[in-house]
C-alpha cells in the first residue's frame, strides 16, 4: 500500500484566503480527503466557500485521539487556530502535496490550551 493509501487518523484545517475562513475536520486518509475537498466531491461547508488548501494538519496513533483533539479546535478561537497554523505554515500555503504523518504524530493524548496571549 502506498503512503499516501494508508489509514492514519489526522485532525487538518482548510482554507481559501490567509486568516479567512476555515473548517477542521478528523479523517483517516489525510490525502483522500484533502482531495476530496478540492474537487468538491461532497456538498457542505468546504464546498460551499472554495476552502480548498490544506492549511495544518497533524496525524495521531487513534482515531479516539483525533476525533478528541477536533472537538478542542472547533471550540477554540480564531486567533489560537492562527497561531498553530502559522506555527507550521507562516505563509498559509497549501500543504496537500507535503504531508507527511511521520513529522507530525502527535505522541500524546493531553493536548494544552493555548494561552490567549
Amino acid at each position: 500500500m502506498s503512503e499516501r493509501a494508508e489509514k492514519q487518523p489526522a485532525v487538518y484545517i482548510m482554507a481559501k484566503l490567509y486568516r479567512g475562513t476555515m473548517y477542521v475536520g478528523v479523517t483517516s486518509n489525510l490525502w483522500s480527503r484533502v482531495w476530496d475537498h478540492k474537487n468538491k466531491r461532497f456538498d457542505g461547508f468546504t464546498a460551499d466557500r472554495d476552502l480548498d488548501k490544506l492549511v495544518w494538519y497533524e496525524h495521531h496513533h487513534a482515531m479516539e485521539d483525533a476525533i478528541d483533539r477536533e472537538k478542542l479546535l472547533k471550540r477554540w478561537h480564531r486567533a489560537w487556530k492562527f497561531r498553530i497554523i502559522e506555527e507550521m505554515n507562516s505563509d498559509w500555503r497549501d500543504l496537500h502535496d507535503e504531508i507527511d504523518a511521520i513529522a507530525t504524530l502527535v505522541e500524546t493524548k493531553a493536548q494544552p490550551r493555548p494561552s490567549p496571549g
